[in-house]
């Protein structure tokens, strides 16, 4: 069996809450690959601890994990902006890695989640394309989803620095691209999303999170939480001042140096992003109708198809 042990800490909560049987795992793994196995129009990775990473996100319910397989693969082919060509050193994906938009914090604890730090505002939409910006954030989830166990187990905790939002991010915002990503990440990924604090909010927030809110499921609004304040010792409250970079009044060095971290990681896996890219549906093979990116998101090239209050 090829997969990482966990740690005393982290074993406990897999079985405490994700209904982990260490002595059924390979048998549940087994059940999972033959299943990929007959999925002709799947390219699936067959690797016990891919397979395993999926079972614990859903919480070792089998058919649960076929379905979210089903729309990983699927949406991998149906959603190709975010899922070819995921080359680090694209010059659109280097500017974006030197400003460090989506970093993922130290740990916090031996079994707890992984925090990560939002700071989008960084990436002007008059510059950089939200396309990209959700491209690289998929490719640094796709790093963890991998090697972290942490994320797997412990979940993950957002932590949104919406202080530099700006009214004229309104004109730039791709919907149907953020529509294709809230879809991708609720429904086909397998995370373990535990809440979203958004702080310090200014108001044109409201008008944004009102527009995405028709793509949000109501289980994930109810973890989204807005904390209307810059005092940095309500942010400890909720985000521990251990992992916390210096800028936000935390113990963890200067945010540079996560930036640089995630910069060398993310293009160190150069090579495995483009292997990667092998692994998705071929619709043509598929039994039945293929599926097709206006049956997954309903759209046809125009959002104005999309009902959005």
């Amino acid at each position: 069996m090829s997969i990482r042990p966990l740690s005393k800490e982290l074993q406990a909560k897999a079985i405490a809450e994700l209904n982990e049987n260490p002595k059924r795992i390979q048998e549940d793994i087994n059940i999972i690959k033959e299943w990929l196995k007959q999925q002709r129009h799947f390219n699936a990775r067959m690797d016990d601890q891919f397979i395993l990473t999926f079972l614990r996100g859903c919480k070792f319910s089998l058919e649960k994990t076929k379905l979210k397989f089903e729309n990983f693969y699927t949406m991998r082919t149906l959603i190709p902006e975010f899922f070819e060509n995921r080359d680090p050193f694209l010059p659109e994906l280097q500017a974006l890695l030197k400003i460090g938009a989506y970093l993922p914090l130290k740990s916090a604890g031996p079994d707890s989640p992984r925090y990560i730090l939002y700071r989008f505002w960084l990436a002007d939409p008059a510059i950089h394309k939200v396309r990209n910006l959700f491209k690289l954030n998929m490719m640094i989830s796709d790093i963890l989803l991998d090697e972290d166990d942490q994320i797997t187990v412990g979940g993950m905790v957002g932590f949104q620095d919406a202080s530099g939002i700006t009214v004229s991010m309104l004109t730039h915002m791709d919907l149907p691209i953020m529509k294709k990503a809230m879809m991708f990440f609720e429904g086909a990924f397998p995370q373990r999303p535990k809440v979203m604090h958004f702080f310090n909010p200014p108001s044109v927030f409201d008008t944004i999170y009102n527009m995405m809110k028709p793509f949000i499921k109501e289980k994930m609004q109810k973890r989204m939480m807005l904390h209307r304040t810059s005092n940095l010792e309500e942010m400890y409250k909720h985000v521990p001042k251990s992992i916390l970079p210096t800028e936000y009044g935390g113990d963890a060095g200067p945010v540079q140096n996560l930036v640089d971290e995630w910069k060398k990681k993310v293009e160190s896996r150069a090579a495995w992003f483009k292997d990667d890219e092998q692994y998705k549906s071929d619709e043509s093979k598929r039994v039945g109708k293929p599926k097709t990116e206006s049956d997954l998101f309903g759209i046809e090239g125009s959002f104005r198809k999309l009902n959005v209050d």
